[in-house]
């Protein structure tokens, strides 16, 4: 690596946890000023990073549109996958993998239990956005407007006798996803399957997928299952740091 390249890089990585100035980034690398300054001169042209009153510089819009642009089409799995895996050894049961795609929720990773029991769901299939778990922590992501709209275009059918079916309902249950920072799904969508998920974040801060283990309620009960939630957490923290996340995940509320 270039002396030059590696130079930019530790401006970024200590600009990332402390917006510094010409003056103090000079202290920081012992490299003298004018130096410094080239490179945040060829930083501040991408827009990686930018130059505020107070002459501190901050992180700019430029790296969380390259963070964005890694994390779009197959770019989370990448990231999230090795996680699932571990999780799934660690707990023995389905992982799913989803992501809001549009006006629908999409399972786009899922890794199966060591048992014989095998749940209909496959990457590419949608998630119902009234019953699914990882729906619910999706949309109740987003803003109210969005979220009406979502309610909107979205199928309300009943799949069990458990499942959601009024826009009230529905609407419920995505404002208590965000609120408690997990969400389950209580055969809702199919009978004797239970569900819990929590939300993954990205570099810009918002929920960009989620994260879920999905039980039949023969092997687990639902008590059993949503004791598995700190372990789905800590996974969800280290994917969302994969990421690009800085801040903190917030732990799930459990009663």
């Amino acid at each position: 690596m270039s002396q030059v390249l590696g130079r930019a890089m530790d401006i970024l990585d200590h600009l990332a946890s402390e917006p510094s100035s010409l003056a103090e980034l000079s202290r920081v690398f012992d490299v003298h000023k004018t130096t410094i300054m080239r490179v945040l001169h060829a930083l501040e042209e991408r827009h990686y990073v930018v130059r505020y009153p107070d002459e501190r510089y901050h992180l700019g819009h430029g790296l969380y549109s390259l963070a964005s642009a890694a994390a779009t089409g197959r770019g989370i799995q990448v990231a999230a996958h090795p996680h699932l895996v571990r999780l799934n050894m660690d707990i023995g049961h389905t992982v799913h993998l989803a992501a809001l795609e549009g006006d629908e929720v999409v399972y786009i990773d899922k890794v199966e239990p060591r048992t014989p029991v095998r749940m209909y769901s496959r990457v590419g299939l949608s998630a119902s956005l009234n019953s699914a778990a990882v729906a619910k922590i999706l949309a109740g992501s987003l803003g109210r407007a969005d979220r009406e709209r979502l309610l909107v275009r979205a199928d309300l059918a009943e799949r069990t006798p458990h499942t959601l079916t009024t826009p009230e309902q529905v609407l419920a249950a995505w404002d208590e996803a965000s609120l408690r920072h997990w969400a389950a799904d209580r055969e809702e969508h199919e009978r004797l399957v239970h569900c819990v998920a929590v939300p993954i974040y990205g570099a810009d801060g918002t929920v960009w997928a989620a994260l879920s283990v999905t039980v039949p309620t023969m092997v687990l009960d639902f008590g059993q299952l949503t004791a598995m939630l700190p372990r789905l957490h800590e996974a969800a923290r280290a994917i969302s740091a994969d990421l690009g996340f800085r801040g903190e995940v917030p732990a799930p509320e459990v009663e």
